[in-house]
């Protein structure tokens, strides 16, 4: 089990719970650690103030880092396709970069920056070559060939789940509805709304088989999911 101790990353056997190994201190940040396969190697990257690091998991020896000095990220790293990753900076912008490795040499490129969206106290979904999050409070589809933004739709700020074979995105907002947005390019659509919960809601949505489990610091409901014929 691989955790993040604010900066610092440590990995704990899970039947005993004995620490495992430290890894360096990166800095200040909420960033939770990620798995990816890169260069046909598993790593684990962390965000921090400071940097995006990645690490081998059975070591927590580091295996590149990329520089990236801003505040406290809340953000996660996402995996585009190939060794491309998408990574955000709180309310500046976001940075597609490519890691490369030859003769056991890193190197991490970037291959665009966009301040068309700039992500706060939330992360983003990837499907079929764009990116959709808040802008803010305002839900966004980005362009991941060039970072260029293709909407800018309702003000909604909350949280979302990917029905990829259907083409939709699920939201939950902070005022406690529940919207179902189209996950295409070409227009901002909200097909409907629905309220769920009567506060204000800074939680992910959860969706188990056909079952959708809502909460905010009051209250926790559940919601049958039912596909009309």
């Amino acid at each position: 089990m691989i955790v993040a101790l604010a900066g610092k990353k440590a990995a704990y056997e899970i039947t005993t719970g004995n620490p495992g190994w430290f890894g360096p201190d990166g800095g200040s940040g909420y960033s939770s650690p990620q798995l990816f396969n890169l260069n046909g190697e598993e790593e684990v990257l962390f965000m921090s103030k400071q940097r995006a690091v990645s690490i081998e998991p059975g070591t927590g020896k580091k295996k590149w880092e990329y520089t990236w000095e801003i505040q406290d990220r809340i953000l996660q790293p996402s995996y585009i396709e190939g060794n491309d990753l998408l990574l955000s900076g709180e309310n500046i912008s976001i940075r597609r970069v490519s890691v490369k490795k030859e003769a056991d040499i890193y190197k991490v490129d970037k291959l665009w920056e966009s301040s068309d969206y700039k992500v706060n106290f939330n992360d983003f979904i990837i499907h079929k070559d764009y990116a959709y999050g808040f802008d803010g409070p305002y839900f966004t589809c980005l362009d991941l060939k060039d970072g260029k933004r293709m909407w800018r739709g309702a003000r909604y700020r909350g949280f979302q789940i990917l029905l990829a074979d259907q083409d939709l995105l699920l939201i939950l907002t902070e005022k406690g509805e529940v919207a179902l947005v189209s996950a295409v390019p070409e227009k901002f659509t909200e097909l409907a709304t629905i309220r769920v919960l009567n506060a204000k809601t800074w939680s992910h949505p959860v969706l188990a088989g056909n079952i959708l489990v809502v909460r905010n610091h009051e209250e926790m409901a559940a919601y049958r999911l039912n596909k009309e014929r």
